[in-house]
């Protein structure tokens, strides 16, 4: 039996109603752990509902999160890895989020952290005490490659999601979905700008974090878009969706627009339309032109203008077509079968000592 203690990012909650992409990858290894036996423990926030055992980091009482709260945010994230250490003796530790704040790792112990965010987004002090103790994962191709100077030739296992039953007959719905973390970098408004000129109407799932940043991003781009007369039949903010609505208003949508301006690691949502049968529309930003196939799953585009032609010829894409490229290249299996393969690999060898600081 293998005990694996996995590390979420504190404020987003762990369980069947996933926001986040990091999280769902977590959700996923620790349901597989269970089901194959072994020991899951889980560092998340209060509300998470993993298949193994958690440890609550408390949430902050109040709703917008500022630099002052950094040294109670590494109080009570400290002691939740203590108490999981503490708890029982652990094989690896699987992290999945850089908000670290600096925690010393047992050296004795495997430590595996998965770079889900752009490389760029890792703070050179935060990454670098943990480059002669860690194992790193990436996570698409276009992320090695910018990744190869800073972690070396790290392995490469790509997302995957749950392919559920595919109705072929299934009829679509005049309106395009977006779906993700509300915040700049991921621009939604610009989706809402496209349908609007497209005529066709958005529907918005997602979360807004309590970062003042994602706060005044909604208040300013987002909610007078929302309330603009103008717009097609009504744009509409639905919040955060389970699982389940997710993947039955994807099916509907005509399609998912993914204007996002991060250098994408990876897109589970993106994955997740194509499972469904419904092409992407995205910025050819960071690892979407490896998921969405030009012209033959969706299209990829430079701006609102071209968002807003590609929704005019949409139509023209294969439902049949986006099916059989997320059942041949995306599966939930294949990607557990890979981490459960370098956990194996990780145990074998030991932990990890003497590698090269980023320079």
């Amino acid at each position: 039996m293998t005990t694996v203690l996995s590390i979420a990012y504190p404020f987003a909650p762990v369980g069947p109603n996933l926001v986040g992409g990091a999280e769902q990858i977590l959700w996923d290894l620790d349901q597989a752990l269970v089901a194959a036996g072994d020991r899951s423990l889980v560092v998340a926030c209060e509300g998470s509902r993993p298949g193994g055992r958690l440890f609550a980091v408390p949430l902050p009482e109040h709703e917008t999160l500022d630099k002052a709260d950094g040294a109670w945010c590494q109080e009570v994230f400290h002691a939740a890895v203590d108490r999981a250490l503490a708890s029982e003796p652990v094989d690896v530790v699987h992290v999945h989020s850089m908000e670290l704040y600096g925690y010393d790792f047992p050296p004795e112990i495997p430590l595996l952290i998965t770079l889900h965010l752009p490389i760029e987004w890792y703070a050179r002090e935060t990454i670098g005490k943990y480059m002669d103790h860690a194992q790193f994962c990436f996570v698409s191709q276009s992320q090695r490659r910018t990744g190869l100077a800073a972690f070396g030739d790290a392995p490469v296992i790509e997302n995957g999601v749950e392919i559920q039953p595919f109705d072929r007959e299934g009829k679509k719905s005049d309106f395009a979905m977006v779906m993700g973390r509300i915040c700049p970098e991921k621009n939604a408004h610009s989706a809402l700008e496209a349908g609007t000129k497209a005529h066709v109407r958005v529907i918005i799932g997602g979360q807004v974090y309590p970062y003042r940043t994602h706060q005044q991003y909604f208040e300013e781009k987002i909610e007078p878009q929302l309330k603009e007369k103008g717009s097609p039949r009504g744009h509409q903010f639905a919040g955060p969706l389970t699982p389940e609505r997710r993947r039955q208003m994807l099916a509907k949508a005509k399609c998912l627009l993914h204007p996002t301006l991060a250098p994408e690691t990876s897109s589970l949502v993106a994955m997740e339309a194509l499972a469904a049968g419904t092409p992407v529309i995205a910025y050819r930003s960071g690892a979407l032109p490896e998921i969405v196939e030009d012209g033959v799953t969706g299209f990829l585009v430079n701006d609102v203008d071209e968002m807003v032609e590609a929704i005019g010829k949409v139509d023209a894409i294969s439902p049949a077509a986006c099916r059989e490229a997320a059942e041949r290249r995306f599966s939930k299996e294949r990607m557990i079968e890979r981490y459960f393969d370098l956990y194996r690999t990780i145990l074998q060898e030991g932990p990890r000592c003497g590698a090269a600081a980023i320079s």
